[in-house]
């Protein structure tokens, strides 16, 4: 290290935008979570976004093969993982050539020099080298060889060259913490504690950790490192948190807020699997999970453990709930609490398994047969899935209802710092299990009646089988009033049709109003969004302010049924304007249910909102 070396100082930042990008067995998931954690550590805001290829086994150094990780650091609250990298870390030419479109101009480019020979060039459909052509004139172009340097610095430690190789995105996160100074203490210990069992390669990794940090510092390729301040964050104890292991917690505390054992019936599906792998290490909670051997398996025992009293869940995504509909329509008739979380993807079909979208809201509504309504809860950030998860058990209990709760992959996959709550603030939950007969007899004796409704909620009676007394039966076939005995009455189906569809209708008097922030009272446009929509529309809102336009916002959680007041919040406004991932599910319902002109800004391309897309389609419709 030279002595000008030690004496510069970090030029300070306020906000980073940094993308690092490789082939699909390079770790670049690994490099941004090591990055993200630290970050956190140093108390950054923080939101990532970790992109991974659509091919389980894509051909290595294709542009099929490539993963991604951004993460969007600063010093003071943000909503979204950045519309444009400022840094981008391409470890091969496959990585350069899918990735560089995003980078800003002028932007950083960091590049492991070692993998851009000619053989990788045609993989990537590269003709000449774009580090030799020209083609990279404006940017800030660093070439590290980042493979040879980490052979290197493990070849005393007898490892392999092919085996030292896997440790170069060690390297390359030793690099970047350099460059933006982050701690390396956390990394290093995280290093000796996961792979403590594997000694080889830990000491590899901490050799080409170490040796990328110091790169940074003796290379004098670069002017200055960076710093980026924490961000101001209330008092409390913070985690760093992504949306499946969110609503993973949120159910794990909702089965303690009503005393309820938990039961996931799950079937493996990108992007939901997660919650499956995280629920089933949470057994000292009464967590019970079961991999079943297909959806509607993982469905039906999901609904058994509901007959039987416990939480029922069922973790999918949008195949799943097609093949999930018919046991959705026999927990709508059976009346029993069921939540089905759906991570939605891209689709139809198959689509895009490892993108994200929001094309299954009316699959929610009305993906299921006969009339056999639902209350659709959904997330709008990965801390907001805790809270979500609670809802969505607190409606199910309380209504007796299968409940569809919303998330997506940006979601599911994305983090962020959380505060953790206080648990005396959440709100306990009664099941309220029945404890005896509620029916007498003209005979004086007494029975029970598993459809007699109370009066507020509409709900029947929860009884686990068993229960001395209560001796009952449902099933699929419709239901008489009252008794439960199989009806073919006309009139009887009439009525329990009418009396299910006003059941989830009344849950809008206990939730609340909607509510609409920013420039309230006297907004040229009201932005309503739902889901993961909520950071991007933020962010634009926040930019389109700072041009001097008045803007509104609102994000619906209860999309089944609508807060009582939305309708008279979307008439204040002469403009009403709905950004959605798919082709304008919820502008439809919200014109049906309010005949509001909603004017649909729709994307379906795999990918979130930025910012910036949806600051230009807000203008526009001012401007309109």
């Amino acid at each position: 290290m030279t002595d000008t070396a030690q004496r510069v100082e970090p030029t300070e930042l306020d906000r980073v935008v940094i993308r690092f990008a490789g082939d699909s067995g390079d770790g670049m998931q690994l490099t941004g979570d090591r990055f993200t954690s630290v970050s956190a550590v140093v108390g950054n805001d923080l939101v990532t976004l970790p992109e991974f290829p659509a091919e389980i086994r894509a051909p290595a150094g294709t542009l099929a093969g490539v993963s991604a990780f951004q993460i969007h650091i600063s010093d003071h609250d943000i909503t979204t993982p950045g519309d444009a990298p400022n840094v981008l870390v391409a470890m091969n030419p496959a990585a350069l050539r899918k990735e560089l479109g995003g980078l800003e101009s002028g932007g950083t480019l960091i590049v492991n020099v070692d993998t851009f020979e000619e053989r990788n060039l045609a993989k990537a459909g590269y003709v000449t080298n774009p580090l030799e052509d020209g083609s990279l004139a404006g940017y800030s172009v660093y070439e590290v060889p980042m493979t040879s340097l980490t052979r290197k610095v493990c070849e005393p430690l007898g490892v392999k060259p092919r085996d030292a190789e896997r440790s170069k995105n060690f390297f390359a996160l030793g690099l970047v913490s350099w460059m933006y100074t982050r701690p390396v203490e956390p990394t290093l210990t995280w290093i000796e504690q996961k792979f403590a069992a594997k000694p080889a390669v830990r000491d590899a990794n901490v050799a080409a950790f170490k040796a990328g940090h110091a790169f940074g510092e003796t290379a004098e390729l670069f002017d200055t490192p960076y710093s980026v301040p924490p961000s101001v964050q209330e008092p409390g104890t913070y985690t760093n948190v992504n949306g499946n292991t969110a609503l993973s917690w949120g159910l794990v505390a909702a089965g303690q807020l009503s005393g309820l054992p938990v039961f996931l019936g799950s079937y493996p599906i990108t992007p939901a699997s997660d919650i499956l792998h995280e629920l089933s290490r949470h057994k000292q909670f009464g967590v019970r999970t079961l991999q079943a051997e297909d959806e509607i398996a993982g469905i039906g025992a999901a609904l058994g453990a509901a007959y039987a009293g416990h939480l029922g869940v069922t973790t999918t995504s949008g195949p799943g709930v097609a093949l999930k509909s018919e046991t959705i329509g026999l927990a709508v008739s059976l009346e029993l609490p069921l939540i089905i979380v759906n991570i939605q993807r891209g689709g139809p079909s198959t689509g895009l398994p490892t993108k994200t979208e929001q094309s299954d809201l009316l699959l929610a509504m009305y993906g299921h047969h006969g009339e056999s309504p639902l209350p659709i809860v959904a997330a709008h950030s990965p801390s907001d899935c805790f809270f979500a998860a609670i809802e969505a058990a607190r409606i199910a209990i309380t209504y007796r209802t299968p409940v569809m709760l919303l998330s997506d992959g940006y979601l599911a996959n994305g983090a962020e710092p959380w505060r953790l709550p206080d648990t005396a603030d959440l709100e306990p939950i009664d099941p309220n299990f029945a404890t005896g007969t509620n029916h007498e007899g003209p005979d004086g004796v007494a029975d029970f009646w598993p459809y007699l409704r109370d009066p507020d909620t509409l709900a029947r009676p929860w009884a686990v089988p068993g229960t001395p007394g209560l001796m009952h039966r449902i099933g699929g076939l419709e239901k008489a009033d009252g008794t439960g005995n199989i009806s073919y009455e006309p009139d009887n189906h009439g009525k329990m049709t009418e009396l299910r569809a006003a059941k989830v209708a009344g849950i809008a008097n206990t939730i609340p109003e909607q509510r609409v922030e920013g420039d309230v009272d006297d907004a040229e446009v009201l932005i309503v969004g739902w889901g993961s929509t909520w950071g991007a529309i933020n962010g634009a809102a926040d930019r389109v302010r700072a041009r001097g336009r008045r803007v509104a916002q609102l994000q619906v959680t209860h999309l089944n049924p609508f807060p009582a007041n939305l309708g008279e919040v979307l008439a204040r406004y002469p403009k009403v304007v709905v950004p959605e991932l798919n082709l304008g599910q919820l502008s439809k319902l919200l014109r049906a249910e309010f005949l509001v002109d909603a004017r649909s800004v729709t994307k379906v391309r795999g990918a979130p909102f930025t910012a910036g897309e949806l600051e230009q389609a807000i203008l526009e419709v001012l401007d309109d």
